[in-house]
């Protein structure tokens, strides 16, 4: 009954079985990966088999997986994780290697057997079998896929879908229509689950008239009105239903004086200051024959706005900045310098490359004329008008950052997401064609947007503690350009939208019930891409906002920050202490870069003895008194005052990221210390009495993304993620090969562009 005989064959029937499963196991993961479609995105074509390029050099690190192309995005899924990556941020609309179609600079297919590369374009044909596939992104990455194992066919179709897609024919084929379509309204025009896109937002739009009403309540401009001679858009096509301009100017005459404007773009207002001195942007007159009595209208009625009824300055941007071909062409160069050519093993090339471009210059010429319009505003106290031609880019970047430097409200976040709203998208900024999102007219398309945000990282590095935002927040929003469902970068004016929206609903039967367009949400909703906990990067531990108060000996204080009487510089060779905005010392001399040669006595008594204009005068008398973080902020212009913003141009790059260092490591203290003096403050005023935070909710609802622990003695070490690069990683993300090393060594420890002696003594504010 128990005889050896049964014993063997026992054996060997689990054998079978066992090899049989294991042959499919390779195969099992791959029917598994399946791409996370949002609503109204489908799947267009994808490749399995495909190796996601993580290393240049070796492919050891590589990630194995299905390769997706949808109406969205490129999406790459795999059951592996990133190498090496042990932190990222979480967004909800886009997955760990997804890529916005809109992001898709340009899709390059390469057989490296036959030698061959192709730039593929939408409707083109592809000739060979691609082996790779490279995507460059606006954002400055750079993706390499390989098909080695994968089929031909697949691989040659999903290259196509994707080029075809990154290149839509119209505007209602960007994937935010279907987005919006689908999610937040149903067939019978309700919204799907009681959904409202910018429900509850802090934001003012300004596509309502009470939105500007409030504004000019909290600018004190009381000579303004707002106007609503252009609802239906009668007046003009590219401006706002509702607008500001003055009292004394009448709708009969707006209504008159239109057809006189490039695009019929009357005068807007944009911020009035305490002196009572207004900021207004207004397109070039058309007719020649017109120009005198039109402007001189425009100009009497902005004169009696005034209470000291002051003239007005008239500023032409056309002839004093960079046009958008220009910028357009600095950010290409700047591109190169920094992901696509590999580094230079000399240090000062690399560095010479970058000032070539010319980014740097543009950003410092847009602060420096901000400043101009700025001593206008504040110490003259007239009015100013901004001239150009359609005044849709260049006067969106100055009158935004003369509101940034003079009014501490656009430093809170919703008082700068308001100011974005306001001058750029509310006026009129062409973002869908700025952007490039149809991929058509390559000459229209300019990064005034991302040139803006520059600026503004510029006074946030010098005025840290003055901003609410931190950097991360701005690299995020230059990011959501590229994510098309959000209004505030998908439309060239207000009108476009409601037509474009209309049209769609029309076509795909959505009856908008009450709505008289497709509710886009505005990017301003941030819980559309980020939880509660990834939001709070967001928050500045350094911000002193007017209410800001401290517990000293048990009284409630409000404090400022001063800022201290020591310059400290950050160029390569250092710069004299006393060297401010351009002027030398009578006892110091600068170094030429690799000369022993010093500037002449004589030389030096020549830059101090030029006459000083009344707006360097200005500019020196402030810089001669402690600065009021929540009053009038300028800042120094000096060439080696403008740094590269790192957190965006070099994110990407693997040799500019330092493991445990960068400006993270100051953001991780001061947002602990941040969190334990609130933590403290809360325990004192429950001890007092005060009814405040339980102990046990301070986590929760804390405004810092790093946190102190229960016990305040035990103050919690960095985490191991944290580097330069923090809360993005260059892991797959720069992909390129040849890398020779980097020159950054001295650069990234706070050097700057370098200019010669000369150069810098002949710098004026």
């Amino acid at each position: 009954m128990f005889s050896g005989k049964q014993t063997k064959p026992t054996f060997k029937s689990y054998l079978p079985p066992l090899q049989t499963e294991s042959k499919k196991s390779p195969q099992l993961p791959i029917k598994k990966l399946e791409a996370k479609l949002l609503p109204g995105e489908i799947v267009v074509n994808e490749a399995n088999f495909v190796r996601k390029c993580i290393g240049a050099e070796s492919c050891q690190d590589d990630l194995w997986g299905k390769l997706v192309c949808t109406n969205f995005k490129v999406s790459f899924i795999t059951h592996k994780s990133l190498p090496q990556q042990r932190f990222q941020c979480t967004h909800r609309l886009l997955g760990e290697h997804d890529i916005p179609l809109a992001c898709v600079e340009q899709v390059v297919t390469v057989n490296d057997v036959k030698g061959k590369q192709k730039i593929l374009g939408s409707n083109q044909k592809l000739k060979f079998n691609p082996t790779e596939l490279i995507l460059y992104c606006k954002d400055f990455r750079i993706i390499r896929f390989r098909f080695d194992e994968a089929g031909p066919e697949s691989a040659k179709k999903v290259c196509l879908a994707i080029a075809h897609y990154s290149h839509p024919a119209d505007p209602q084929l960007l994937f935010g229509f279907e987005y919006v379509g689908k999610r937040y309204h149903g067939s019978t025009g309700e919204r799907v689950n009681g959904v409202d896109p910018g429900g509850g937002l802090q934001t003012p739009l300004f596509d309502c008239s009470s939105d500007w009403d409030r504004e000019i309540k909290r600018t004190g401009a009381s000579e303004w009105r707002v106007c609503t001679v252009n609802q239906g858009y009668f007046i003009s096509p590219s401006l706002p239903e509702f607008f500001v301009v003055p009292v004394s100017l009448a709708d009969q005459d707006l209504k008159q004086y239109a057809c006189f404007f490039y695009s019929q773009r009357i005068p807007l207002w944009c911020w009035n200051h305490s002196s009572g001195s207004a900021l207004v942007r207004m397109s070039n007159i058309s007719d020649p024959q017109q120009q005198r009595k039109v402007e001189q209208r425009i100009s009497s009625t902005i004169t009696k706005s005034h209470p000291l009824r002051s003239d007005v300055f008239k500023s032409d941007l056309d002839k004093n900045l960079p046009n958008i071909q220009d910028i357009q062409a600095a950010l290409l160069k700047l591109r190169q310098t920094c992901v696509i050519d590999p580094f230079e093993e000399s240090e000062e090339k690399w560095l010479s490359s970058l000032e070539s471009s010319r980014w740097m210059e543009y950003v410092r010429t847009f602060l420096r004329h901000a400043v101009e319009i700025v001593y206008m505003l504040e110490s003259r106290r007239v009015s100013v008008i901004l001239l150009e031609k359609e005044d849709r880019d260049l006067s969106c970047v100055i009158s935004s950052l003369v509101q940034l430097m003079c009014d501490p409200h656009c430093r809170s976040l919703h008082g700068f997401q308001g100011l974005i709203q306001k001058e750029w998208v509310m006026a009129g900024h062409r973002f869908l064609d700025r952007c490039n999102h149809l991929k058509k007219n390559d000459k229209e398309e300019s990064p005034v947007f991302l040139l803006f945000l520059d600026c503004v990282w510029q006074l946030w590095n010098q005025y840290p503690a003055a901003f609410e935002f931190t950097e991360v927040y701005l690299t995020v929003l230059g990011d959501s350009m590229w994510v098309p469902v959000f209004s505030t970068f998908l439309f060239n004016c207000p009108r476009q939208r409601a037509e474009h929206s209309r049209d769609f609903a029309s076509s795909k039967s959505i009856h908008l019930g009450q709505d008289q367009a497709l509710r886009f949400p505005p990017v301003w909703d941030w819980s559309q891409q980020f939880s509660l906990k990834d939001q709070t990067l967001f928050n500045n531990p350094l911000y002193v906002g007017k209410i800001a108060t401290c517990v000293q000996n048990g009284t409630v204080k409000t404090f400022t920050h001063r800022r201290s009487k020591k310059n400290y510089s950050s160029t390569m060779r250092g710069l004299p202490s006393v060297l401010r905005n351009g002027s030398l010392g009578p006892n110091d001399t600068l170094a030429r870069r690799n000369s022993l040669v010093l500037r002449l006595r004589s030389d030096l008594t020549q830059v101090r003895e030029q006459q000083e204009t009344p707006s360097e005068r200005f500019v020196r008398e402030f810089f001669s008194r402690p600065v009021d973080l929540q009053g009038l902020l300028l800042p120094q212009l000096l060439p080696s005052h403008i740094s590269v913003w790192k957190l965006y141009f070099l994110r990407w790059v693997p040799e500019a990221q330092i493991p445990q260092g960068g400006p993270i490591t100051t953001f991780h203290k001061l947002s602990v210390l941040t969190d334990e003096i609130e933590m403290l403050q809360n325990q004192l005023r429950q001890y007092k009495g005060a009814g405040s935070t339980p102990n046990n909710l301070h986590t929760e609802h804390s405004k810092m993304y790093f946190k102190a622990t229960s016990t305040p003695q035990q103050s919690p070490a960095p985490p191991e993620y944290l580097s330069s690069s923090f809360p993005f990683s260059p892991v797959g993300n720069l992909c390129r090969p040849g890398i020779l090393g980097t020159p950054l060594s001295k650069f990234l420890n706070g050097a700057k562009i370098w200019l010669s002696t000369e150069t810098l003594a002949n710098e004026t504010v």
